[in-house]
C-alpha cells in the first residue's frame, strides 16, 4: 500500500461520476474537513496477500504521524494515482474501511472519501517538516523486489531496454494551456524520463534561465554581503542524526553503503553549513557570517505525487545560513526581509506573510521559544509587515517567517523563508571567541528567496504564460529574412546581435514571413527583426515587440541593439 500524509488547514471533495460501476452510493455534494491530516490512499495488488496486515501497519505509520503533529482528525482519501500496480477494486475497498474502523477504534474523528469515483478536491496544506510525508507499506513477510537488479552474468535485450524507457509522454487532457509542462514542452526547455523519476532534464533553452536565475542570485547576495559555498552531496548518516533530521526524515532519505559505512544523499543543505563554520575558529570579529549555497538536495517521493516542476525528487535549494550575536540578530532578519522584498518586485509577485510559532513537537527550551517568537515579531512590527499568525507551524528547532507569493492566477505560493535556529548551533557546538575572550554560542538563521529553483521557474512559467522578460528569455531576438535575397543582411545582422551577448536565433529559411513570425510569436520571442528590400535600402530594420500591436517601421539598428542590452542590463 503507497500512501501519502498531508497535514492540511482543510480539504474538500465533490463525488463528481462513478469510475467503476462497484463505486459506494454516495451524497453528490461538497465535503469540507478543517484541520486534518489526510492520508491519500493506494491499495496494491501485493496487500492481497494480507490486507489484515497491511491495515494493522498503516493505522500505526498513520497514528505515529499524528502523536508528532497533535491532530484528532483524519481523513482516508482512495487516490489511485499513487501507484500503477492497484489492487482488485473489493480488496482496495475492504482495506480502507479496514483503516477507518482500526483508527475510529483508537476514538479518532475518521473521515473517508468514496471509493471509486471521480471527484473534485482542494486541499491547504501546511508548510511545516512533516507536513508532506509519503510511505511504502508491505505486508509481513513481503519483500520489495527491485527489478532494476541485474546479475553481472544475466542476459537483456537493449532495444526491449530503450522501448521500456521511451514510453515517457506528457498527458495533456486536464492540462491548461498556460501549464509549465506544456509550456516546458512547447518552448523546449525540459523534460521528465522514467530512468530518473521527478528529476530535470533541462534543456539548453531551460537551463538558460536557470543560469540566469542563478547569475541574478549570485549578484544580488554578493552586494549583501554573503559568501558562496558548495557542501558534499553524499555524508555520513551520522551527521543527520546529530543535526535532528534522521529522525524526521529518514523515509524520505536515499541511502548508500561506502567502505561498511551508512551515507545519505543529502535532503537538506544545513548540516553542511555548519561543517563549514566548525573548520576555522571564529571571533566576534567574523560575525555576521552570511554563507550561501546553491545546493542540489534529494527527497524520496511517491511517484504519484510528482507533478512537473512543481514537486520533483532531485532540486536546487538557494539556501543561506546566517551566524550572528543576539545583538546582530535584528539588522540581519531586515536585510533579509529587505532582499526578499527586491526578489519578488523583479519578477512582479506581490506577496503577504505570515509568522508561524512554535509546533507541538519540538526541541529546545522554552524561553528560547520565547525569545526567538519574540525576536520575529519585532522585526515584523519594526517593519511595519501586515502579517498572520501561523500558530503551530514553526520548524521543530524554531520559528520562522514564511512569504507567499501571489501569481497572475490568483494562486498563492510559499517560497521564501526565514527560520530563526537557537538550537542547531546547540547541537553542533559551534563557537565564536568574544570580545571577553571567552566562548560564545551563535544564533542562526536559515532562509530560502526562490525556495526550490526548480518550482520557482514553473511558478515563472505559469504567472507570464511563458512569456519571460527579456533577460530571462532563452531567445531575445530572433532576425527573419523577407525573401532569399535579403538573407546576407539578416545573417549580418544576426551575427552583430551575437558578437554584442544577445541570445539571436536567425530565420532565413523558405516559408513565408507570415509563418516566420507566427512561429516566432509561439516562441514568446520578446524582440522578431525582419529585414526585407525596403531595410536594406534605408539600412534599418523592421521590428515586432512582444505583446504589442502593429509593427516599428524604420528602426536604427545601432539603437535597437543599445535598447535591448539595456534591457538585459537592467533585467527588465
Amino acid at each position: 500500500m503507497k500512501i501519502l500524509m498531508l497535514h492540511a488547514d482543510h480539504i474538500e471533495w465533490e463525488p463528481k461520476k462513478k469510475a467503476i460501476k462497484s463505486a459506494e452510493e454516495t451524497e453528490k455534494k461538497v465535503y469540507r474537513v478543517e484541520e486534518a491530516l489526510v492520508v491519500f490512499s493506494a491499495v496494491e495488488k501485493v496487500d492481497e496477500q494480507n490486507p489484515e496486515n497491511v491495515i494493522e501497519k498503516t493505522a500505526e505509520n498513520v497514528k505515529k504521524n499524528l502523536e508528532q503533529l497533535k491532530v484528532e482528525k483524519v481523513v482516508v482519501y482512495p487516490y489511485a494515482h499513487l501507484s500503477p500496480d492497484l489492487s482488485n477494486p473489493q480488496v482496495a475497498l475492504k482495506v480502507l474501511k479496514g483503516l477507518e474502523e482500526k483508527l475510529k477504534a483508537d476514538g479518532l474523528d475518521v473521515w473517508r472519501a468514496p471509493f471509486g469515483w471521480y471527484k473534485a478536491f482542494e486541499i491547504k496544506c501546511k508548510g511545516h517538516p512533516l507536513s508532506e510525508l509519503s510511505r511504502e507499506i508491505l505486508p509481513e513477510g513481503v519483500e520489495k523486489v527491485s527489478k532494476a537488479t541485474v546479475s553481472v552474468d544475466e542476459e537483456y535485450d537493449p532495444k526491449k531496454l530503450l522501448r521500456e524507457i521511451s514510453k515517457s509522454k506528457l498527458d495533456r487532457e486536464n492540462l491548461k494551456e498556460n501549464d509549465h509542462r506544456i509550456l516546458g514542452q512547447r518552448l523546449d526547455l525540459f523534460s521528465f524520463n522514467e530512468v530518473a523519476p521527478g528529476m530535470v532534464f533541462w534543456h539548453h533553452k531551460g537551463l538558460i534561465i536557470y543560469n540566469e536565475l542563478v547569475d541574478f542570485w549570485r549578484q544580488e547576495h554578493r552586494k549583501a554581503g554573503y559568501q558562496e559555498i558548495s557542501t558534499p552531496m553524499i555524508l555520513d548518516r551520522k551527521l543527520w542524526q546529530i543535526s535532528g533530521h534522521w529522525e524526521k526524515y529518514k523515509e524520505n532519505i536515499f541511502l548508500t553503503k561506502y567502505e561498511d559505512r551508512a551515507f545519505a544523499v543529502k535532503p537538506m543543505n544545513c548540516p553542511g553549513g555548519m561543517l563549514v563554520f566548525k573548520a576555522k575558529s571564529k571571533s566576534y570579529r567574523d560575525l555576521p557570517l552570511r554563507v550561501g549555497e546553491l545546493g542540489i538536495v534529494h527527497r524520496q517521493e511517491l511517484s504519484g505525487v510528482l507533478t512537473g516542476l512543481f514537486r520533483v525528487i532531485k532540486f536546487t535549494q538557494d539556501d543561506a545560513h546566517i551566524f550572528c550575536t543576539e545583538e546582530q540578530l535584528e539588522d540581519e532578519i531586515v536585510a533579509i526581509m529587505d532582499l526578499v522584498d527586491r526578489f519578488y518586485r523583479k519578477f512582479g509577485f506581490t506577496y503577504h506573510v505570515e509568522l508561524s510559532t512554535r509546533p507541538e513537537k519540538r526541541i529546545g527550551d522554552e524561553k528560547i521559544w520565547d525569545k526567538a517568537e519574540k525576536a520575529l515579531e519585532d522585526v515584523l512590527k519594526k517593519k511595519n509587515m501586515n502579517y498572520k499568525i501561523n500558530e503551530g507551524d514553526g520548524a521543530f528547532y524554531g520559528p520562522k517567517i514564511d512569504f507567499h507569493i501571489k501569481d497572475s492566477m490568483g494562486r498563492t505560493w510559499q517560497c521564501a523563508t526565514i527560520q530563526l535556529d537557537f538550537a542547531m548551533p546547540e547541537r553542533f557546538e559551534l563557537e565564536y571567541t568574544g570580545e571577553d575572550n571567552m566562548p560564545h554560542r551563535p544564533v542562526m538563521l536559515h532562509r530560502v528567496i526562490y525556495g526550490s529553483l526548480e518550482r520557482f521557474i514553473g511558478i515563472l512559467l505559469e504567472h507570464l504564460s511563458g512569456n519571460l522578460p527579456v533577460w530571462l528569455s532563452p531567445v531575445q531576438v530572433r532576425v527573419l529574412s523577407f525573401t532569399e535575397k535579403n538573407r546576407e543582411s539578416a545573417e549580418a545582422f544576426y551575427r552583430r546581435l551575437e558578437e554584442r551577448g544577445i541570445r539571436a536565433e536567425l530565420d532565413a529559411s523558405d516559408n513565408t514571413v507570415e509563418y516566420k513570425v507566427r512561429d516566432a510569436e509561439l516562441q514568446k520571442i520578446p524582440y522578431i527583426v525582419v529585414i526585407g528590400n525596403k531595410e536594406e535600402e534605408a539600412g534599418t530594420i523592421a521590428v515586432r515587440s512582444r505583446g504589442k500591436k502593429g509593427v516599428e517601421y524604420g528602426v536604427s539598428p545601432d539603437k535597437f541593439i543599445e535598447n535591448v542590452l539595456s534591457e538585459i542590463k537592467e533585467r527588465k
